[in-house]
């Protein structure tokens, strides 16, 4: 599903014009996003559904690819998802 189409079921589901129900969709995602970067320990909880998380990754090295010279791949955060009970349940079923 595409943010197209989850802008037109949405829209639908709630008689909403496209682009008011886009800018909701916006506005969420944004929040989760701004929630994500703004704390070292963000999290962003939508209980059923699951919790969006960073992630602390440590340094390592890597190769790189073309000439596998080795490379220092330094330490990052990275957002993670983790879903819910109920919609694991729903996937699994």
């Amino acid at each position: 599903m595409t943010k197209a189409d989850l802008v037109e079921l949405v829209a639908a589901r709630v008689y909403l014009t496209k682009k008011d129900t886009e800018v909701v969709i916006d506005t969420i995602l944004d929040s989760i996003t701004r929630a994500l970067a703004s704390h070292d320990d963000g999290k962003v909880e939508l209980r059923g559904f699951g919790s969006f998380r960073t992630r602390q990754r440590r340094a390592r090295q890597g190769r790189n690819p073309q000439s596998g010279q080795a490379v220092h791949v330094p330490s990052k955060r990275i957002p993670f998802f983790k879903p819910g009970k109920e919609l694991r349940q729903l996937i699994d079923n």
